[in-house]
Formats: structure tokens, C-alpha cells, sequence
């Protein structure tokens, strides 16, 4: 039987409650019984979710918006200082909670898997619920984003086991205390948090020395940064799965039908055959580390394999939106150049000799900064592009940093590149380069998702 609510959480203030992390755990708290209530800046399906689920949901910032019996409030690192609900909070004397300290809380007394990574969190966090959940583990879950089934990022369950995204942007991962950790990936990002590798190690270092006595860390035997933490970390049990051949867990093959991928491992002396039932080798790896973790709880790898060809995708993640005039329109969270390459090459063998064109929109002026170069050398792997101006989120501008930095390395790398300034040009300007057969992928963190639509009616009319 799961906890009940964890103390002073019973009548949580949300600010920023649409947001992916932020959202998923006032639906938890608002399963557990609690008075859940909050602000965010835009009406989205996530606020008419959380209000199904009896939570207040104001829109915009305003300090009324604070009921004085609050028991805390709660916010994320993208929460400036000067937010009228969190000056109202300190006028009341309410305390303030981080949500990684929620989501810490919400975790007590359970079994709780953290999924970690500069890449793929949401995509193997997804596939270890929907698993245990196919096999009747009925686990909580926290995602970063929404799975297709059952259509949510979030989920109190009745089991023992938790399943999270343990973020390492704002280093909220120490936060957690894991009976298995997993790290699929080590690469800066990130970068007006981390100013090098070490500080990136030293971070992660610190996350799995959080992991419990007698837990289990499973790491890529693959990627480089990986590699280097787990000859850093000591005092913790280490799984090491991929396609090395030191790998504790090794993946033997993995073999596209479609849009589907079949993997082959071997797993404690044992070859295992199974479906993962989205394209590309990068998902087929999450799917081995979620392998390894539900086995590293005690959950038989020759039930949980099979279990895992359930996942059928989260949105943003790959994602078909549709198809019109013979295009299909994929939307992809890619903003990173490792997950770009990562996602086109997934649909590069998925797709044969189709043209892939891409909508590519830059994510914070920082990591366009330090990564535009790569970022444009990743988009020569497309047949053609359309680069948007940067998506700022939650940071100011830096001057001399534009998207023409990466449409410039695009063309150094040979990519043909169109920037296009104007959001609502954008649809014309695909649906005129466009063909049957042509797949068409919307990139990138930011508002690029709410093109998609867009695309296909522009498509539909010629």
C-alpha cells in the first residue's frame, strides 16, 4: 500500500502548475487527498486535467491567487524571485518547497527507480511504468511528459515501486534516495548551470552516492561521460548494459522492422529476444536500461521483457500528428545535437528512401551558444530544414546569439537550410517544399509542437 500525504503537503500551492514536472506531481498529491490549487500562465490541457482531478487552476500570476490556508508552496528553478504569488507566500510566512523536495517527499516509503541522463529520462522512465504497470505492479509515476497511454504524465499507484525523472539541470537530483539509479548518458548541457565536465561528474558523482545501502546504479557501458562516472563512483553496486563487450548486460542486436525495433540481449548468461515498439537503436538501448532496472527490484526479466513492447511512445517523443496529402508530420522534443542525430537517424532508418524535412526551433540562447555548431551539422542529416529564431524560455537574450549560428553550420555541413523569422509563415513554407511520402519533423523544446497541426491543414489543402 503506497503512503498517504508526506507532512504540510495536504494543501499545496502549485506556481507554474502546467508545467511537465510541476504537473505531475500535484495530480499525484490531488490522487493522495490533497487540496490541491496553483497558478500558470496559459490555459493547456494539463490545467483541465489537473481540474478533473478537483485542483484549483488559476491563470496567470497574481498574489490573490494564494489562499492564506495554504499549507506550502511549491516551485520549480524556472521561478523568478520577483513572483507576486511567491512574495505573498513570504508576506504569510507559508514555507517554499522545491519541487524535486516534493517529489522527494512523495517518494517516501516506497521503491523508487530514478532515471537520469542527459538524454532519453522521459522515454525510459515511460517504458519502466507502463511495463510494471502491464505486469500489474500498479507503480507511481512522475514523466516528463505525457505517455500516449494512458495519456498522462503521472500516476499514484498502488505498488511499492516509484518510478521518476531525476533531473540534473538545476542539480535537483541530489534530492533523491533511489533503491535503483539509472544513468543513461553524461554530456554538458545545461550551461548556465554547469561551466565544464567536472562540475557535470562531480553532480552525477553526487547522485549516485545518494543511491541506498544495497541499491543498484545501471549505466551505460557505451557512451563516453558514462564510462568515465562509473570508473569515478564507488561504495555502489553497477550494472553496466550496451554494446560493448564488457557490458554486464549486452546488447547483441538490434534489428528495425518498420517502426518498430527487435532486440536481442544477453542478461545473466540468458539470450532475450524482445519488442520495443518505437524506431530507433537509441530507444532500444532505454528500453535494455529499463530492462536491468526492473530486474535490479526483483521483477523477472523474462516477464518484464516481453511487457515492454506495451510502450507505444510519449507526446513529443517521435510522435505522429498526422498525415495529409501524403506527408506525414512527426513532432520531436530533440533540442540537443545528440538527440537531434539520435531522432534523425531513428527516422532515416524507419523511413527508406523518403525525404525527411525538418522544423527545427533552438531552445535557450545558452545552449545555442555553446552547441549552434553541432546543432547545425545535425540538421545535414535531413534533406531539408527550416530554422525558427531561438525559443528564450526562461532566459534573457545574449548578444550576437541567433539562430544564424546554426543556420550557418548547417550549410558549412551542406544542409539546406531556410531560416524563417515569422512562426505563422511556416506551414506555407513547408507544404510548398513538401511531397507524398515525405515525412516531416516539428524540433525542438519550445512552442515549435504547436505547429504541427498547422502543417497538416496547409497540407491538407493543396
Amino acid at each position: 500500500m503506497a503512503p498517504g500525504l508526506p507532512t504540510a503537503m495536504d494543501r499545496p500551492h502549485f506556481i507554474g502548475i502546467g508545467g511537465a514536472g510541476m504537473s505531475g506531481i500535484a495530480k499525484i498529491l490531488a490522487q493522495r487527498g490533497a487540496k490541491v490549487a496553483g497558478s500558470d500562465a496559459r490555459e493547456s490541457a494539463t490545467a483541465e486535467a489537473l481540474r478533473a482531478l478537483g485542483a484549483t487552476v488559476h491563470i496567470g500570476h497574481a498574489a490573490e491567487h494564494l489562499a492564506d490556508d495554504a499549507s506550502c508552496v511549491v516551485v520549480s528553478s524556472a521561478i523568478r524571485a520577483d513572483n507576486p504569488e511567491l512574495a505573498r507566500a513570504a508576506e504569510l510566512g507559508i514555507p517554499v518547497v522545491h519541487r524535486s523536495d516534493a517529489l522527494a517527499r512523495l517518494m517516501d516509503g516506497l521503491r523508487p527507480i530514478a532515471v537520469a541522463g542527459t538524454h532519453g529520462k522521459t522515454t525510459t522512465t515511460s517504458m519502466l511504468a507502463v511495463s510494471l504497470s502491464e505486469l500489474g505492479l500498479n507503480p507511481s509515476y512522475a514523466i516528463g511528459g505525457d505517455l500516449d497511454a494512458p495519456g498522462s504524465n503521472a500516476l499514484h499507484g498502488e505498488g511499492e515501486i516509484f518510478v521518476a525523472e531525476a533531473d540534473e539541470s538545476d542539480r535537483s537530483f541530489h534530492k533523491y534516495a533511489p533503491e535503483v539509479a539509472i544513468v543513461l548518458n553524461v554530456e554538458l548541457d545545461h550551461h548556465a548551470n554547469y561551466a565544464s565536465m567536472d562540475e557535470i561528474y562531480e553532480s552525477f558523482e553526487t547522485f549516485a552516492g545518494k543511491i541506498v545501502p544495497g541499491g543498484t546504479l545501471v549505466i551505460s557501458a557505451d557512451q563516453e561521460g558514462a564510462r568515465e562516472l562509473t570508473r569515478r563512483v564507488e561504495g555502489v553496486r553497477v550494472v553496466t548494459y550496451g554494446d560493448a563487450e564488457d557490458a554486464d548486460v549486452r546488447v547483441l542486436s538490434v534489428v528495425a522492422q518498420g517502426l518498430k525495433s527487435e532486440v536481442r540481449v544477453l542478461l545473466d548468461g540468458q539470450e532475450l529476444t524482445f519488442t520495443v515498439s518505437v524506431p530507433g537503436r537509441h530507444y532500444a538501448h532505454n528500453a535494455v536500461a529499463a530492462l536491468v532496472a526492473g530486474v535490479g527490484l526483483g521483477v523477472p526479466a523474462a516477464e518484464l521483457a516481453p511487457a515492454l513492447a506495451a510502450y507505444t511512445g510519449v507526446k513529443r517523443r517521435l510522435q505522429l500528428k498526422g498525415e495529409a496529402a501524403g506527408v506525414q508530420v512527426i513532432d520531436s522534443y530533440a533540442h540537443h545535437p545528440t538527440e537531434m542525430t539520435a531522432d534523425l537517424e531513428a527516422m532515416r532508418a524507419a523511413a527508406g528512401d523518403a525525404r525527411i524535412l525538418v522544423v527545427f526551433q533552438p531552445h535557450l540562447f545558452s545552449r545555442t551558444q555553446e552547441l549552434g555548431q553541432e546543432m547545425g551539422q545535425a540538421l545535414a542529416l535531413a534533406d531539408g530544414s527550416v530554422v525558427l529564431d531561438i525559443y528564450p524560455a526562461r532566459e534573457d537574450p545574449i548578444p550576437g546569439v541567433t539562430s544564424e549560428l546554426i543556420i550557418d553550420a548547417g550549410r558549412a555541413a551542406g544542409a539546406a537550410v531556410t531560416p524563417v523569422h515569422d512562426k505563422d509563415e511556416v506551414a506555407s513554407v513547408i507544404a510548398g517544399m513538401a511531397g507524398p511520402g515525405d515525412l516531416v519533423l516539428t524540433m525542438g523544446a519550445g512552442d515549435v509542437t504547436d505547429l504541427g497541426p498547422r502543417i497538416l491543414d496547409r497540407l491538407a489543402q493543396k
